[in-house]
């Protein structure tokens, strides 16, 4: 059996196309200007035509003066010429009007096609700048975000829209650049432990010889290589989970999670002998629960590892003009100024080579900056003149209920 089809609708559009024309701004702009000086025309005219309308017909004319009063010209019946005067100035004037409405009615015409055709092209003028900033964002895609649009002339409305679109485009270059780093540099903390499993798995099979302490041997340390790319691997959706945003906020008090991450012990993540010390305050934000003892925990981690031998980690919480804040100081390696700009982007490590061993992921003060940028928390680090660094998070004032 053959299926009918239905006849196809037709696509309506949003530009105004179904009656065949297309209203552009430039065509609206036109018709606008016209209306407008059509009823300015007529009002103009309406004004006029009342103002001489509403004169008397004899006003500034020299009308005779009529004889006196008698009874002997009253009896003659002599006509009164004032009165003759007055009825064809009247006439006169009534021609006049429909001269006048005739003559501007013409004219208001001529002069509305004009102000049209002038509208049309003062609009198209005005709307230059827009049509080539339209071209040149269409041109633009995520190979040549460089570009710019750059509109020239006076510091206009048209201007300010070019230079936001700007801005915009300057903020998307970052984006991308960033993104592509970070997928670089992902793929290769990945690759170096897949290639470090493969080659120890190679090594073992290829000895015919191996013995079973040999074997476990390699399973243990490809086990140790796979747990640290799984840590890797929770980090990076740590990551990217914060930089999506908040999904709630709650209230959050920054002393417990410090306390209790505090309490945990740190000894396996740095060099021996680091102290944990903490001044807790009360401090209520709002926001993810999880996600703020992440950053917490980051901190604090990332304080240990970096530290010397018997060095001190100093973590406070409390109010700072107003705002809940959190403060993480360590001792440890001085840090130039010029680094700290780049402690916060992933896989960035400011010391290649460690003499404890211990070499971190390169991403948890990533997740701190990203974490900190989804609950509007201003974070900065500052190098500390003995060594280590302070790095300061505070936090937007919780709203009183």
């Amino acid at each position: 059996m053959r299926r009918l089809r239905r006849p196809r609708r037709p696509a309506r559009s949003g530009s105004g196309r179904a009656s065949g024309i297309r209203w552009t701004i430039r065509l609206r702009l036109t018709l606008l200007y016209g209306v407008l000086f059509l009823v300015t025309g007529v009002l103009l005219l309406t004004v006029v035509y009342l103002l001489v309308a509403g004169r008397p017909p004899w006003a500034g004319a020299d009308l005779p003066t009529p004889p006196a009063a008698s009874g002997a010209s009253g009896g003659l019946g002599i006509p009164d010429p004032a009165a003759g005067l007055e009825e064809r100035l009247r006439q006169q004037r009534s021609g006049y009007l429909k001269e006048l409405l005739t003559a501007s009615g013409i004219a208001l015409a001529l002069l509305t096609f004009l102000s049209v055709w002038l509208g049309w092209l003062m609009a198209g003028r005005a709307l230059r700048p827009l049509r080539t900033m339209a071209h040149t964002a269409k041109a633009i895609s995520a190979n040549d975000l460089h570009r710019r649009l750059g509109a020239p002339g006076p510091s206009d409305e048209i201007k300010e829209l070019a230079d936001a679109f700007d801005a915009l485009l300057d903020h998307l270059e970052g984006a991308f650049e960033a993104q592509r780093r970070f997928v670089a540099n992902a793929s290769h903390e990945l690759r170096t432990p897949l290639t470090f499993e493969r080659s120890l798995l190679e090594i073992t099979l290829a000895d015919p010889d191996a013995s079973a302490a040999e074997l476990r041997e390699t399973c243990l340390r490809v086990l140790g290589s796979n747990t640290r790319q799984g840590k890797l691997i929770e980090a990076l959706l740590t990551l990217a989970r914060s930089q999506r945003g908040l999904d709630r906020r709650v209230p959050v008090d920054l002393a417990a999670p410090a306390a209790e991450c505090l309490g945990r012990p740190h000894t396996a993540d740095g060099p021996p002998g680091v102290r944990l010390c903490g001044d807790l305050a009360p401090a209520a934000v709002m926001g993810d629960p999880p996600l703020v003892e992440r950053l917490i925990a980051n901190l604090v981690d990332n304080a240990v590892r970096h530290n010397v031998p018997g060095g001190e980690v100093r973590v406070w919480t409390g109010l700072h003009e107003g705002r809940p804040a959190l403060r993480v100081r360590n001792t440890g390696p001085k840090v130039l100024p010029a680094q700290v700009e780049f402690i916060f982007q992933p896989f960035q490590r400011l010391h290649a080579a460690r003499l404890d061993g211990h070499d971190g992921q390169g991403i948890g003060l990533s997740i701190v900056a990203a974490i900190a940028a989804a609950h509007d928390a201003d974070l900065h680090a500052e190098p500390l003149p003995e060594g280590g660094l302070e790095i300061r998070v505070d936090f937007p004032a919780a709203a009183r209920r």
